[in-house]
Parts: structure tokens; C-alpha cells; sequence
């Protein structure tokens, strides 16, 4: 990764400007505070650092840089946001190391997107023409108003095996880039051709509102009834959802997002008003997709069809939603319609009575289950969830839900389930510790000595004298000049220290892992709440200053202690009265000392 573009992007975009495109930001106390986007929150608990560059909520701990949040609430990758800032910054991303053919493919998905364009717009144009006029009645009929047509750009490519290859060669594109980019096909005998024929188009964007591939609806005879693009560089099914760029606004507030399986079905429900819908795009639900909606909204509610595909389709969809720790309703349509033949023919009240009777995701699983599964299949199916669950505080959520849901009680679902006891505990999150005892363990080593997982004790201590120097920056050098490492007992506390020492000024969180960055923001966040100044600063000072101290201390009659020892077992009377006059010197600074 070009850490330069990152520092680059981070100095140059102010992170809340990003924030205010969605979240109503208001200034309070050098800060700007606003709804945290990222859970079901209503009021102001995000802080956003324009300073600093971060934003840190106080009510679900979400925090990170402008290129986090950006990738957070677009369900994007990392590298995808800072090549989208970058380029909206006028920034040029230097080729990755490893990767020497990254400038091809660049300027490669560079051409496919601006070849869809080109399509899109034809497509779009035939629409209006007479060559559409069979797609145009077909849509009236349908009940989509001009409005919801242009919303969504619906086109129609004519019944021509060469209409689209011809445009594409007239704007310089060569056939075997139209058959890379999705928009021809190549037989078995090298013949080339329009790969949309005789269908009504349906553009498919990415976040950015780019036109990334296409569905198309045959509207005559013929089949597939549906053809979709097929993977290229630039689209990838399994990734996108369709009309999630037109839905993403609308999901941000209302914390759902309705998600159906048609493209009709989503465009009526955006017709009749339901904008926080998205459908699959022929495919089944991938957890890539679950993902990106994890990042707008906490609930997704299924819509699809009540017929067994349907509710086969619902059982793996409910389970992979809650797989993510993201709430879920199941809504089926009663047996004959889909949703857009519902919405047209009762409107929206028919549509709010399925909703209203739309049980919860693990509710519809647990009773499909039970219904039409045999109890060998069940427990497979329930031994399967927990054990991909990613978050051990989910498994202690669903546990005894799941085993309720069985008829189950939880000590006996836990037995043949093979979970001993309780479920495994959480890694810990950062949280503000209280100041140690003095007989503390940070006392117990110091260079030299085993580092500790980052659990109980050891882990509490070093988040909190790793507190002072993140709050207080300009005491870093001095404290490691002091021996500052030497008290920390973990791991991932020293290698935090090392990057605190290193950093270059302002460019610290770069350098951060997830866990990391969120410790260090939530520091920086709780030193705004409540400043060390006078004497309480200086009384800090000297207390770690005397833990590294005393850790040293202890560390020097470890060692010396090893030293005799091995001076007896080898008879070097030298060395065992040097090691003697060592500790009685010892005993006696602490007695002056004490």
C-alpha cells in the first residue's frame, strides 16, 4: 500500500466533510457530534475529529479515519475508498510493490466503465425510440410510472445480433474489448455478438452511481427469461446488489434495508416508496453482500417469494444475515405473487399486512426447522451456526435463543451441542481501566521477560499507562528514555509503544491495526472529557515514572538473583561474594529509598 496517497488523502479531505454527506453534524465543545450512522442511535453520539482526523462513537465504540468511515458506511474495501478519495482529491496512487501490472488494470476497468456508459446510454436512447415500443407497453402494463424509469435508466437493446457491437465500434472500441468488458459474446466459432438482444435493460451501478454491467428481461419469446452480465473486471455478482446506490441514503436513516430477489420487485417497491430496497443480482445472498449492508443499517428484511424456492432461499439468506450480527425479518409473499404484483395490485396496505406478520430471521429458521427438517438435520444445522459464528458474544446471544427455539433447555442443547459450560469469552475491547494496585502486576518484569496474551491483569494495566503517552504525546521520547517498555506486560502493548515512539507527528493512526486505532482514538477521546493539567499532571508523571522504577529494579534482583545461583552451582567464590556485596547495596538504596 502507497502510505504516502494515504497520508495524502487524510491531509488533504477533511473527514467531516465526509461525515456530513451523511450525518447531520453540529459543533459542541471544538467537536462536531451527530448520530452514529452505525447503529440504531437517534441521538448525537458520534464524535468527529477534524483535527485529529477521526470520527469515535460512544455508543457502539465504531472509530477510525476518513478512509475507515468512508469504507465502513459504502461497504467498500480499504483500497477501493482511498482510490476513490484519492481521485476525488486529485491525488495519483502509486502502483502497490507487489503488484507491477496494476497501471494495466487500472487503465483497463478505466475503458470497461466508460464502454458501459456508451452502452448505457444506447440502450437508454432505443427506449425512447420506436424500436422500444414494445418494451415502453410493456412497462405501462406493468405500472412503472416515467419517473421510476429514468430513476433506475431503463433501456431496451433491440433484437439485432449486431445493433450494440456497430455503436461500440463507431465510439473506437474493438469487438474483443466489448467481449472483456460483458458487453458481447464470442461463440464456440469465434463469432461475435451483441450479447443483450431483444431485452429490456436494467443498469447496474456501484456505489459511485457507475454503470459497472447490465440484466436484461426478455419481453417476447425466448429464454432465458433473464440474462445477466457476466463477471469482469469490473463487476463481480457476488459483490454488488442492484439499486444499492439508489438505496443506501434512505437505509442510513431508517437503519433497514429491504432486500428482494427481481428487478421489477425493486423498482416497485422504490416506486411505491420503499427506497431502502436492493435486490441479488442472480445469484444467491453472499456474505460479501450481507457486509456492504452491515454498513448502512443494522436490520435487513427479506422479501421474496412464499414458494418453497422461496423459503429455501429465505432459510440460507436468514442464516447468513445472522451470521453478521445484523437483525432480520423474513417477509413472504402470499403463494401467486411476488412483491411488484402485490404492491400493484393492493398497493401498500397489502404489502404492510405481510410485513406486520413477518417473523424474525432465527423465528422463521427455528420453525422451518422444526417443521421440515428431520432432529438429526436440525442439530447439524444449529451446531453449524454457532460454530461460524465470528464473535463469541453472538454465540452467548444465540445460544440459549436457538435452544428455546428447539424446545431445548440450554444446559441440554449446550451438552449435545458439545459447548462446555459457558461460551468462550470475547476478546476484550479497549475500555478505560482503573489505575493498579501498587501491588499491581506490572510490577512482575521488565525487558527481557515473556510478553503475556492480552488478557486479564496484565492486559487491564497496560491499557492504562499506555493511556498517558496517547494523551499526552509530548511525554513519549521522555518516557522512553526512561524505560518506559519495561512495565508493559503484553504483546500487543509494546508493539503499540514501539509504533507511539516512531510515529512521525500526525501520522500515527496510518500505522495502526483495527485494534490499535480503536484503543488510541477512544484515549484521545476520553482526554478531551477530561484534561490532566498541574499538579494532577505531574502527580501522573511521577507515578509511572516509579513503576518503571520499580519494574527495573525487579527486573536487576531477578538477575542478580540468576547470577549467584549460577555462581554457587559452578564453586566461583569470586563471583558468589560479588553477587553478595551487590545485594547488600541493593538492600541499601531501598532502605534509603524507603
Amino acid at each position: 500500500m502507497d502510505r504516502s496517497a494515504v497520508e495524502a488523502v487524510k491531509a488533504r479531505i477533511s473527514i467531516a466533510d465526509i461525515v456530513r454527506r451523511y450525518v447531520d453534524l453540529k459543533p459542541v465543545s471544538g467537536r462536531w457530534m451527530g448520530a452514529c450512522p452505525f447503529h440504531q442511535e437517534t441521538k448525537p453520539s458520534m464524535s468527529v475529529n477534524d483535527d485529529e482526523g477521526f470520527f469515535y462513537c460512544f455508543g457502539c465504540q465504531a472509530s477510525g479515519d476518513v478512509i475507515d468511515f468512508y469504507s465502513r458506511i459504502n461497504g467498500l474495501e480499504f483500497r477501493e475508498s482511498l482510490e476513490q478519495l484519492a481521485a476525488e482529491a486529485g491525488i495519483e496512487i502509486g502502483n502497490v510493490p507487489h503488484d507491477p501490472h496494476a497501471a494495466e488494470r487500472k487503465a483497463k476497468s478505466a475503458l470497461f466503465l466508460d464502454m458501459h456508459d456508451e452502452a448505457n446510454a444506447w440502450f437508454q436512447r432505443n427506449l425512447s425510440l420506436a424500436a422500444g415500443d414494445t418494451a415502453r407497453r410493456y412497462l405501462t402494463d406493468r405500472g412503472m410510472t416515467p419517473d421510476v424509469i429514468k430513476k433506475f435508466g431503463l433501456g431496451y437493446s433491440p433484437d439485432d445480433w449486431h445493433g450494440l457491437n456497430n455503436f461500440l465500434k463507431g465510439k473506437g472500441r474493438t469487438p474483443d474489448q466489448g467481449v472483456e468488458a460483458g458487453l458481447l459474446s464470442k461463440n464456440e466459432k469465434g463469432n461475435i455478438y451483441d450479447r443483450f438482444r431483444g431485452r429490456l435493460i436494467f443498469p447496474i451501478q456501484n456505489l459511485s452511481g457507475r454503470v459497472i454491467a447490465f440484466g436484461g428481461r426478455i419481453i417476447t419469446d425466448g429464454e432465458p427469461k433473464y440474462l445477466n452480465s457476466s463477471d469482469t473486471p469490473i463487476y463481480k455478482k457476488g459483490d454488488h446488489l442492484y439499486g444499492l446506490n439508489l438505496a443506501r441514503s434512505t437505509m442510513t436513516r431508517t437503519k433497514r434495508a429491504l432486500l428482494t430477489e427481481g428487478y421489477m420487485d425493486v423498482i416497485s417497491l422504490h416506486q411505491f416508496g420503499y427506497t431502502d430496497s436492493c435486490g441479488v443480482l442472480g445469484t444467491a445472498l453472499t456474505p460479501e453482500q450481507v457486509k456492504r449492508l452491515a454498513g448502512f443499517c443494522s436490520r435487513v428484511d427479506l422479501v421474496f417469494d412464499g414458494d418453497g424456492a422461496g423459503r429455501k432461499a429465505a432459510l440460507k439468506s436468514s442464516r447468513m444475515i445472522l451470521l453478521q450480527g445484523v437483525a432480520c425479518k423474513v417477509v413472504l409473499m402470499p403463494d401467486g405473487e411476488d412483491v411488484d404484483s402485490l404492491l400493484q395490485a393492493t398497493g401498500t396496505e397489502g404489502f404492510e399486512e405481510c410485513m406486520a406478520q413477518a417473523p424474525s430471521g432465527l423465528d422463521f429458521c427455528m420453525t422451518t426447522l422444526r417443521n421440515e427438517f428431520a432432529p438429526r438435520e436440525i442439530m447439524a444445522w444449529a451446531k453449524s451456526f454457532l460454530s461460524d459464528l465470528s464473535d463469541a458474544s453472538l454465540q452467548a446471544y444465540y445460544l440459549p435463543r436457538i435452544a428455546g427455539g428447539l424446545g431445548l433447555s440450554e444446559a441440554d442443547f449446550r451438552r449435545d451441542a458439545g459447548i462446555a459450560g459457558g461460551t468462550r469469552s470475547a476478546p476484550p475491547r479497549p475500555t478505560q481501566a482503573a489505575p493498579p494496585s501498587p501491588n499491581g502486576a506490572q510490577g512482575q518484569g521488565g525487558q527481557g521477560r515473556q510478553r503475556l496474551p492480552a488478557v486479564g491483569k496484565e492486559d487491564k494495566d497496560d491499557r492504562y499507562f499506555l493511556k498517558f503517552p496517547i494523551q499526552y504525546p509530548d511525554y513519549v521520547q521522555a518516557l522512553a528514555a526512561k524505560g518506559f517498555e519495561g512495565i508493559l506486560g503484553t504483546q500487543w502493548a509494546v508493539a503499540l509503544w514501539e509504533k507511539l515512539v516512531n510515529a512521525q507527528h500526525g501520522q500515527i493512526l496510518s500505522q495502526l491495526n483495527e485494534q490499535e486505532k480503536s484503543f488510541y482514538i477512544r484515549c484521545r477521546e476520553e482526554v478531551r472529557e477530561s484534561v490532566l493539567t498541574g499538579r494532577e499532571l505531574l502527580e501522573e508523571w511521577e507515578h509511572i515514572c516509579k513503576k518503571i522504577a520499580d519494574g527495573q529494579q525487579r527486573l536487576d534482583s531477578r538477575q542478580l538473583k540468576e547470577a549467584l545461583h549460577q555462581a554457587q552451582l559452578s564453586g566461583d567464590k569470586e563471583r558468589i561474594d560479588e553477587c553478595l556485596r551487590a545485594f547488600q547495596e541493593s538492600r541499601r538504596r531501598d532502605d534509603e529509598q524507603y
